[in-house]
């Protein structure tokens, strides 16, 4: 999009999850190829500026403490946004919070998508909706040339020089397999006893890391010890986000579920199979790596897609979405895997 402004900076805002921040990178390497000259700053939640460290693209990360400080910081905020004299401001999010940043922003351009409360004060107001083969990524970069179908570009994240060496403590260690077992919501994770069955039919050549933040350290714990398998090793909480991204990058193929794994995986094109117990590709949130794979339940239910993000349980107490995805399914992506993997590696 050129305008008059075009030469001024540009505030991306995405305040949301750890997987929304990843996805809104394909709007920097959108931007990078089409005004490598502008300055992009980007806004997010506290506890996610991680994944922008180093960014080659990105000139400021702004930081916003919702959980202790949201609307004091939100104020500070709006000073700071005010102050930078921002030509354009573009918000991925639809709360009202993030429209008040952008409505008041002071930026001659304020685009973000309709449902957001606030979107009538903004200059472009985007419809936000699901559709056929439409990405979430794809919705994301319709806000850089509003009524112009915008190409899928790939999320992308750089590991620094030091995520790269803690990886590489790993991976030099020979062909492997990462599992990225949990998630926020219940009804997205695949069962713990389903992945200790994957885990035991994993052929014995391949070390296994168990990947997750310090919060989900003792649910991979408890994994491993009911897997029973050697050569499983539980990296929760040991890894930052961008070095868990790198050792992601060289496996044979990371197992993960409908969460900001599998999205972390698409930003470094890591080999990929996403499980979807509750939730559906249709919404706009698979895998785009250039090894992608969805396991579902190979039979259809009333009940699935439950809802948008998942829930603390399910609904109707059996959660078959999940329990009715077989071992033989996951086992059958990584032959795939081991095949797609042979070529490319005899290219190098």
């Amino acid at each position: 999009m050129q305008s008059p402004a075009a030469n001024q900076a540009i505030l991306l805002i995405q305040t949301a999850f750890i997987g929304d921040v990843i996805l809104a990178t394909a709007l920097l390497e959108r931007l990078h190829e089409t005004e490598p000259d502008t300055p992009v700053d980007v806004l997010v939640r506290r506890g996610n500026e991680g994944l922008l460290k180093g960014h080659p693209h990105v000139r400021q990360v702004l930081v916003w403490d919702k959980k202790n400080e949201k609307y004091g910081g939100l104020w500070r905020l709006l000073q700071q946004v005010r102050a930078t004299h921002y030509g354009r401001v573009i918000n991925l999010q639809r709360f009202a919070s993030t429209g008040f940043l952008t409505a008041f922003s002071g930026a001659r351009q304020r685009i973000g998508f309709d449902k957001n409360p606030l979107s009538f004060l903004f200059t472009h107001r985007l419809p936000h909706g699901f559709a056929p083969g439409v990405h979430e990524v794809s919705r994301n970069l319709s806000l850089l040339e509003p009524g112009i179908p915008a190409p899928l570009t790939r999320p992308r994240l750089y590991p620094t020089a030091a995520d790269e060496a803690a990886a590489a403590t790993y991976s030099e260690a020979g062909p492997y397999i990462c599992i990225a077992p949990t998630s926020v919501w219940f009804t997205k994770q695949f069962p713990r006893e389903q992945w200790a069955k994957l885990l035991r039919a994993l052929p014995a050549h391949y070390t296994v890391y168990l990947l997750g933040g310090p919060p989900d350290a003792a649910e991979c714990q408890d994994l491993l010890e009911k897997a029973g398998r050697p050569r499983v090793i539980n990296l929760a909480g040991k890894l930052s986000l961008l070095a868990s991204a790198a050792l992601m990058r060289g496996a044979v193929l990371n197992y993960v579920n409908d969460s900001a794994p599998q999205h972390l995986a698409s930003a470094v094109d890591a080999p990929t199979c996403a499980v979807f117990c509750s939730t559906v590709p249709y919404f706009g949130f698979g895998p785009l790596s250039s090894f992608a794979r969805v396991v579902e339940i190979a039979e259809e239910l009333e009940c699935k897609p439950c809802g948008l993000h998942g829930y603390r349980k399910c609904p109707l107490g059996h959660f078959r979405c999940a329990h009715g995805i077989e071992t033989q399914q996951l086992l059958g992506v990584l032959a795939e895997a081991e095949a797609w993997a042979a070529p490319v590696a005899a290219a190098r």
